[in-house]
């Protein structure tokens, strides 16, 4: 291979709009980009569901950013793209360069089935040299996920430079000249994408049922001509599959990639995308052909189902811009246009709020780990469940919440297995027992307070008294249970704590059982009954895993080694417990049970030197930058501006 420090000058770059593409938006990215800025508000998160080749995306590469796309050939070029895996550039440029200098002769997969087709017999040759070439390095490990995409977009987009087509792949031209020499170019990717990036290769009507992003992209197909058959040739390619092709175009067999939208169920298949998507903001771009060109090329979807459609979702606003519209006859189409309707989505169903606030819980983060998650999961195991913020919020058919907090473990059982009704009531009842603050029903006046400095002085009198009898009771039954969720919603911010006599010692805090908390409560009840789930309280290291499989998922949050939380003072959490979680890690992954871990790899100046070391003895473990927020935290609190490194650490790939 060539020495490209030494060869500065021989390989040319190629930008992500450098490839030819029916229905390409880029001339359309200023107006698009111009709505998203003017009209959309607070779109941190953008999915961009018919991607194609992504041009769209780049538009927004400052955010997060979903794509997907039903053909692998733009999938693959999405992952060079938008990909958050490292990468090596000088590899890269070593690869292309060494293979810019090479003409292989040997008969392959591309000069048995389209030699003087598309392209002459010796690219065909190159063409399958350097494709199997690829795949080969890849197997072997020389070059990772991320770097075998960019190779092979580099090779989809050198081939689709020189291709002997009007720009697709129906038909190639009869009796050309296939002089054309095959060049790959570097593809100028950004190496520092968001680390939350997502690429998915799935039906976008699937897709949405497992996503959500602040505003979601739409460019379906607008008429009867199926992308597969388009670009069948570079999706052959981009698989390597190797399948038998036929007819005059040498197509392989692609029932598996046609679209609905491209048929006369589009409307239909629009409908069920769209009342499942779950985003702030709709943006659907559709050309307005209806029937101004030939039977192929009309829009399979009317203007009056687009607007009846999305106005079912929420607020609709249409945006039109001149644009040249493709078309399979030779009619020249006036007033044409590109149409983008954006619909600002009426308010979804939000994220459920655990009643309870744990140290270190992970409602905030919520936004960051979810997407990270499979996105098939039989069982859920929320292993240090706490507050049950991650895995009540979590999809799945089954939950197991489990911690080895007995009572806490009991408390969520009674509320599953209650009516929320009688729930609420006997919290009532105890809080009138003991005179407590009800600022729901009369607010902060009645009680001589201001919301600023809270209910504690009024309320401190009658909550040392049920503290007290409480942690005097012997029974632990249902009303036990429904006292220490009193304790828990009056206490100092809203958190269990236990001496080691077992006693509940929390000083009482600022607020009560008001309406944001009953809401709260309703709601989590709601979620946890509606869900088939089970609770268990074992330690992590008793906790069976026998039953588990490749279809279940993992989740372990578990108390942090070097930060000062609650949970970790008098040796709470040890470093060997953190060895021992290291050695259940193991096991996950040994069995090829899914697991994602939560952890701090450094803070306030202390490093986890423990799992940064396991870290490097498995290279196909994946950790993800997470933004914390911990701002009602008390380990956070004294020092806001510190830096805590946290991560979430996981043993699968993205699916």
């Amino acid at each position: 291979m060539l020495n490209l420090l030494e060869k500065q000058d021989i390989f040319k770059t190629t930008q992500i709009h450098n490839r030819r593409y029916l229905g390409n938006k880029y001339k359309l990215l200023p107006i698009i980009h111009h709505i998203v800025k003017k009209e959309c508000f607070s779109v941190n998160s953008i999915a961009d569901i018919f991607a194609g080749t992504g041009a769209v995306s780049s538009a927004f590469v400052d955010k997060q950013i979903i794509t997907n796309d039903l053909l692998y050939s733009n999938y693959i070029s999405n992952i060079a793209w938008f990909g958050s895996q490292d990468f090596n550039k000088k590899r890269i440029i070593e690869f292309i360069t060494y293979y810019n200098s090479i003409q292989p002769t040997q008969e392959n997969y591309m000069t048995k089935n389209f030699s003087d087709t598309y392209f002459s017999h010796k690219t065909c040759a190159k063409i399958g040299y350097i494709r199997e070439d690829i795949e080969k390095n890849y197997h072997l490990g020389i070059i990772n996920e991320r770097e075998r995409a960019i190779l092979i977009t580099s090779l989809l987009y050198g081939m689709d430079r020189i291709a002997n087509t009007c720009g697709h792949y129906d038909a190639y031209i009869k009796n050309a000249t296939l002089s054309k020499e095959l060049e790959l170019a570097v593809p100028e990717v950004f190496p520092h994408n968001n680390k939350l990036n997502q690429c998915y290769n799935k039906d976008a009507n699937q897709l949405v049922k497992e996503i959500s992003a602040d505003l979601i992209y739409i460019d379906p197909p607008y008429n009867s001509r199926q992308y597969c058959d388009t670009y069948h040739l570079l999706e052959n390619v981009a698989k390597w599959e190797k399948p038998e092709v036929f007819g005059i175009a040498k197509k392989m067999d692609r029932n598996h990639l046609k679209s609905e939208y491209c048929t006369q169920n589009a409307t239909k298949a629009l409908e069920e995308l769209i009342d499942n998507i779950n985003a702030k903001y709709i943006l659907f771009s559709y050309n307005n052909m209806a029937n101004k060109g030939n039977d192929r090329s009309n829009a399979k979807i009317s203007d009056e189902d687009i607007l009846r459609i999305l106005q079912k979702k929420g607020t609709v606003k249409i945006f039109t811009e001149n644009y040249k519209a493709f078309t399979t006859g030779k009619s020249n189409i006036q007033e044409n246009a590109e149409r983008l309707f954006l619909c600002t989505c009426f308010k979804q169903k939000k994220t459920i709020a655990s009643p309870m606030n744990y140290t270190g819980g992970k409602f905030k983060l919520l936004s960051q780990i979810l997407p990270l998650f499979p996105k098939n999961i039989h069982t859920f195991v929320d292993l240090f469940c706490g507050g049950c913020n991650v895995g009540i919020n979590a999809h799945a058919t089954h939950y197991i919440f489990n911690d080895n907090n007995q009572k806490i473990i009991e408390l969520y059982s009674i509320l599953k297995n209650t009516p929320t009704q009688k729930i609420i009531d006997s919290i009532l009842t105890i809080i009138n027992q003991y005179n407590l603050s009800n600022s729901a029903l009369y607010g902060y006046a009645y009680y001589n307070c201001e919301s600023s400095s809270g209910l504690g002085q009024y309320n401190k009198k009658a909550f040392t008294a049920l503290r007290k009898d409480f942690n005097l009771l012997q029974q632990k039954d249902y009303h036990y249970y429904i006292m220490l969720f009193v304790l828990i919603i009056y206490s100092f911010n809203h958190q269990i704590r236990f001496n080691s006599k077992e006693q509940f010692n929390l000083p009482v805090g600022k607020r009560d059982f008001n309406k944001k908390i009953q809401e709260k409560l309703i709601e989590f009840m709601q979620a946890i009954q509606e869900k088939k789930c089970s609770f268990t309280a074992f330690s992590f290291m008793d906790f069976d895993i026998s039953s588990l499989t490749k279809d279940d998922f993992v989740y372990i949050d578990p108390p942090y080694l070097i930060t000062c939380a609650s949970y970790n003072e008098n040796g709470g959490w040890t470093e060997e417990k953190e060895k021992n979680l290291l050695l259940f890690l193991e096991k996950l992954d040994t069995l090829n049970i899914r697991f994602a871990l939560s952890n701090v790899l450094r803070n306030k100046g202390k490093e986890n030197t423990l799992l940064c070391t396991w870290l490097k003895k498995y290279p196909h473990i994946q950790v993800i930058p997470i933004k914390n927020s911990y701002a009602n935290s008390n380990y956070q609190t004294k020092d806001k501006n510190s830096i805590c490194e946290e991560v979430l650490i996981i043993n699968y790939k993205g699916e």
